[in-house]
């Protein structure tokens, strides 16, 4: 990069009273004078707090300094270092006896008219926009830009360009003064494939095992159809997680991975090897629990379903009690409790058992306050409330919300997969609000029909409202399209 030539131009001046003629005299390096700063004047900026600046340039009224000296050297190398200014020039405007008044003249850097990106979709490039965060009116400056290309470049790795190069060109806008436009020119080249994965210290799963966990980093293969072998850096990430848990399922907790290697082997594949550790494999002993007096202990853990022997996995544990919709907190939040949490915690890990205290906080019974319906444009919210099966002052239950969720699903008026519920407890009061939120789909039909026959062409037309009010029909405004 190219420095600008910073000119530093000291000379005093002084006016003989009763003459016409000022004499200039040129200041000797040579021989630097010690004066004190009688007052600094910034110009040259638009923008930016001259008070700010001159604290950055570490110079103040009052000080001693040489002129010329280091004084000055360093307030300029301060000032440069912003990286805000493409020139400085730091000049003596007059001197009073001992005093000298200083004029740093800067020109800052031009700042961002608009930019554009050549090379890439119109959806890409929204997703780039949201990743550069430039806005118009910001300086141009070298970090700017260097920042912008690399998040470009991470945005593309992630999309399985790895061999992406941008190049970014700089033109001064015309119609506004000391602004830019930026255009980022991107060459996204080939998706990398992956040509091979190579496991190593693994001795108790094999690798076909481990190959299979990994969900979407899959190696290139000619059979290889409804699975993509493209590489991504994300989806990687992921599924080394999903190897994790493979291990993690037949009892070794300790397993991790040490490093990995991603390498280039040809100009459209890359090989992958994965180092690991397998660690030792565990079992469950002795499960307790502790905090529950509405279920037996017995009822617990008949439940949970897990014996001591059986192989340490902590997902299972974890499903068991909270996920599985006949598990431990169903039996809960079925019946109320929906302040109900469970904690596994290991309590003595020994040789190649574990031990689990299973810590139970019931709370108190919850109790519904109010139903709202959200969503629904059409639909009057009665249907929708007589397929409703939690009722204001019944205890919460969350097998009920789940067949109101199904029920209004096979109305045929919502989009299933739109249908949500929000909860809205109220710990203090020991109830909760229920939100039911569903977004309405289109379900009538028009059927066309049409045949030739006595000469003569037959047709019929007809409308099928699945979703239609009587009620609403002489009103104007229930009417839509």
């Amino acid at each position: 990069m190219k420095l600008p030539v910073f000119f530093i131009l000291l000379f005093i001046t002084f006016h003989i009273s009763g003459q016409d003629d000022t004499l200039r005299f040129k200041m000797d390096y040579s021989s630097p004078a010690e004066m004190e700063i009688g007052g600094i004047n910034i110009t040259g900026v638009k923008y930016l707090d001259t008070d700010i600046l001159t604290n950055i340039s570490g110079l103040r009224v009052g000080q001693v300094i040489s002129v010329p000296g280091e004084e000055i050297t360093q307030a300029i190398k301060k000032l440069w270092d912003q990286g805000l200014f493409s020139d400085i020039t730091v000049s003596v405007e007059r001197t009073i006896n001992n005093l000298v008044f200083l004029n740093i003249e800067l020109k800052e850097r031009p700042r961002l008219s608009k930019f554009s990106f050549n090379g890439i979709k119109k959806g890409e490039a929204d997703d780039i926009r949201e990743q550069i965060r430039l806005s118009k009116g910001n300086q141009v400056t070298d970090n700017v830009i260097i920042n912008a290309k690399n998040r470009i470049i991470n945005y593309l790795n992630e999309k399985g360009y790895y061999n992406a190069e941008v190049e970014v060109r700089q033109e001064s806008d015309t119609s506004l003064a000391n602004h830019v436009i930026l255009y980022f020119d991107i060459t996204k080249n080939n998706k990398f494939k992956v040509s091979n994965i190579d496991i190593e210290g693994n001795q108790l799963i094999a690798d076909k095992k481990l190959k299979r966990a990994m969900k979407d980093t899959k190696v290139k293969k000619w059979y290889r159809i409804f699975k993509t072998s493209r590489y991504f850096e994300d989806k990687f990430k992921t599924d080394k997680q999903l190897v994790v848990e493979k291990y993690n399922e037949e009892g070794y907790r300790d397993m991790r991975i040490l490093r990995d290697s991603v390498y280039i082997t040809s100009d459209k594949t890359v090989g992958i090897k994965i180092w690991l550790e397998e660690g030792q494999k565990f079992y469950f002993r002795n499960i307790t629990w502790t905090g529950n007096s509405k279920y037996k202990t017995e009822e617990l853990r008949n439940i949970l379903g897990i014996k001591k022997g059986d192989v340490y996995n902590q997902s299972l544990l974890e499903q068991k009690l909270i996920i599985d919709p006949n598990g431990v907190s169903s039996l809960y939040l079925d019946n109320g409790y929906l302040f109900f949490s469970a904690t596994p915690v290991e309590v003595l890990v020994e040789n190649d058992s574990i031990d689990i205290e299973i810590r139970i906080y019931e709370g108190k019974q919850a109790r519904i306050n109010r139903v709202t319906i959200t969503g629904n444009t059409k639909t009057n919210e009665h249907v929708i409330r007589r397929e409703i099966r939690t009722k204001p002052g019944e205890l919460f239950s969350r097998a009920d919300i789940i067949r109101t969720q199904r029920e209004l699903a096979t109305l045929g008026y919502f989009d299933p997969e739109k249908l949500d519920v929000r909860p809205v407890p109220n710990p203090a009061e020991g109830t909760v609000d229920l939100e039911y939120i569903v977004e309405e789909k289109p379900s009538d039909q028009i059927e066309l029909s049409g045949g030739w026959g006595a000469r003569m062409v037959v047709g019929t037309l007809g409308v099928v409202f699945n979703n239609f009010s009587a009620r609403n029909f002489f009103k104007k405004n229930a009417w839509q399209p």
